[in-house]
Parts: C-alpha cells; sequence; structure tokens
C-alpha cells in the first residue's frame, strides 16, 4: 500500500501516543511521535464522597490522575457516566464498579445523562482546560456539578526540529488531531510556516471543533473522522494513505 512511505505525526499526548503509534504501524502506515501536550498532576482538594449521586468522566487522563492520587477507592462505589468507551474501560480497570459509556462525544454524555434523568450532585474530575462546560450543560436539568480540577495539560514550548523539517519538507505528510487544544497549540508551534507550507500539510481531525482553529490558521487540507473515536482516525488515516498511494 505505500504506508511505510508515507510518515504521519502523532500529537497525543503520551500513553496515548505510543497506543496509536502502535495502531499505525499494524495498518503499514510510519508514524511519528511528537506529543504537544504534558499531563501534570494538579494539588486540587477533593471533595468527599457522600452525597454524590454519580461521577463523570470525560477523559482517560483524569483516571490516571486519580489512580496516581490513590483516590479511585473513595469514589468506586459511584456510578459513572463517561464519555466514551475508551475511558469506560480505563475506568473499569482503575477499580470504579458501575461505568456506563456514551460511546461518543460530549453531548452524547450529556444526553445519555438527559435521558438517565439524573439527579444530582455529580462529582466530575477533569483538567484544568475543559472543551466544554458540564455545569453549564446540566444546568436545565437543575443538576449540580461539583468540579474538581485534577491535572493540567501543559504545551510544550518547540517541536522537535526533525520533527518542524519532515513537516516543511513533505517528509511527514499527515497530523493525527485529537482535540480542539491539541490543534490550537500545533498551530502556535508552526507559526514559521507560510501559507503555501500549511496547505500542504494534511490535518486528520478527530471532529469540526478540532478542525476549526486549523482552518482560521490557514491548514485547508482537512480530513473528519466519521465518530469521535480511535477506531474512526485509523479509519481516517488508512483512507488518507490509500487515497495518496492507490490501493
Amino acid at each position: 500500500m505505500g504506508g511505510k512511505f508515507m510518515k504521519m505525526l502523532v500529537t497525543r499526548p503520551e500513553p496515548d501516543a505510543q497506543s496509536t503509534l502502535a495502531r499505525l504501524q499494524a495498518l503499514d502506515i510510519e508514524g511519528v511521535v511528537a506529543p504537544v501536550m504534558i499531563r501534570q498532576a494538579l494539588d486540587a482538594s477533593l471533595p468527599p464522597p457522600d452525597g454524590f449521586t454519580a461521577m463523570v468522566l470525560t477523559s482517560a487522563n483524569a483516571v490516571r490522575t486519580m489512580v496516581e492520587r490513590d483516590v479511585v477507592a473513595t469514589y468506586a462505589h459511584l456510578p459513572v457516566f463517561a464519555v466514551g468507551d475508551r475511558t469506560a474501560a480505563d475506568a473499569g480497570e482503575a477499580g470504579f464498579v458501575r461505568v456506563s459509556s456514551a460511546a461518543g462525544s460530549f453531548q452524547d454524555l450529556v444526553n445519555a445523562m438527559t435521558i438517565a434523568r439524573m439527579r444530582g450532585p455529580i462529582f466530575y474530575p477533569t483538567g484544568k482546560h475543559q472543551s466544554a462546560d458540564l455545569a453549564k450543560a446540566l444546568a436545565p436539568l437543575g443538576v449540580m456539578v461539583a468540579t474538581a480540577k485534577i491535572y493540567e495539560m501543559v504545551a510544550i514550548y518547540a517541536l522537535p526540529q526533525a520533527v518542524l523539517d519532515g513537516l516543511g519538507s513533505g517528509e511527514i505528510r499527515a497530523v493525527l488531531a485529537y482535540s480542539r487544544r491539541t490543534a490550537e497549540i500545533f498551530v502556535s508551534l508552526t507559526q514559521q510556516f507560510d501559507r503555501a507550507q500549511r496547505q500542504s500539510i494534511a490535518m486528520l481531525c478527530m471532529s469540526e471543533a478540532v478542525a476549526e482553529p486549523l482552518l482560521a490558521a490557514h491548514f485547508n487540507r482537512i480530513s473528519l473522522a466519521d465518530r469521535p473515536d480511535e477506531d474512526a482516525m485509523m479509519a481516517l488515516a488508512l483512507a488518507f494513505v490509500r487515497e495518496q498511494t492507490g490501493p
């Protein structure tokens, strides 16, 4: 198929980057890893579990941070609403007992909670930079959300020179972008590229929200995944390679 002659940049934080790299390799696509963010735990105070009717998890990073802080057992009895299957699986492995997955986007999660006629209050451990506001989304239901920002995804200062050279020369043909903030950071890290260089880089995005800052910065070779999950991103990567090299 020729995928080995076409490099793709994986921008996800670790350890997710290694998982994506392995999946690309399984498709005979050569990946280059350069995470644009690094997770750092925050010393946020956590509320006692008493009184909460459920917990919401919108990121595997929240699960990892709770494991590191050794607080999973404190909240393990609470029903967990997870945004997607990956986060749900990680929560189950960490020790949470009753986990359900919305199997999609943040809006799918809100819809699932609406259908379930959730009552509050709800505990929401999350990152410092939130792409969506759960408390605001659930306000029409009269559900109180206690948000605890337990980690921060810190942007890197610069991409490795070898990655910048690969993007500029066309050796790296495509970039996988999984979040809006990733896209925003990538734009800032490639400011030295002129419009022609930006337009030559294919951006494979998990959703329209991810693509918006890229379009605004004149990255106009945008492809969107059918669904906001890793399987759909791999299908997108494979389709891109086939489009470039033929079946």
